[in-house]
């Protein structure tokens, strides 16, 4: 149910935690019979930032990603390597879509950031 219609997937496993990892494949496999057919997954080997205590191998990691056609990458939330750069990975990987924002790529437009002082709004920030 969280996952109905969802263009992309981040499965993430604790690179200290074989546990997690096993999780993760279950998961992926959730993923794989239930989500869209187009769906992007992406696997996040997380804590790297702690490999002297590391378990799970990273070529055991990769190896299971590419065999089951996913993005992969190891990361670090404590100190932000990779995190950027595995939504960007995914961002790349997302099918074009001409009906626009939204859930599934449903609804149109969104939010205009470009627009620097939309129809009455303030310019001060705390005023």
């Amino acid at each position: 149910m969280y996952y109905r219609g969802a263009q992309a997937a981040i499965v993430v496993y604790d690179i200290t935690n074989q546990e997690s990892f096993a999780k993760a494949k279950n998961w992926v496999k959730e993923l794989q019979r239930q989500a869209s057919p187009n769906i992007v997954i992406a696997l996040a080997g997380n804590k790297a930032d702690l490999a002297s205590k590391r378990v799970v191998e990273y070529e055991e990691a990769q190896a299971y990603a590419e065999d089951n056609g996913l993005l992969f990458m190891e990361t670090s939330a404590k100190s932000s390597m990779n995190v950027n750069d595995i939504f960007l990975a995914i961002a790349k990987k997302l099918p074009r879509s001409e009906a626009g924002g939204g859930p599934a790529g449903r609804g149109h437009g969104g939010i205009n950031v470009a627009e620097e002082n939309p129809q009455g709004a303030r310019k001060t920030c705390c005023s």
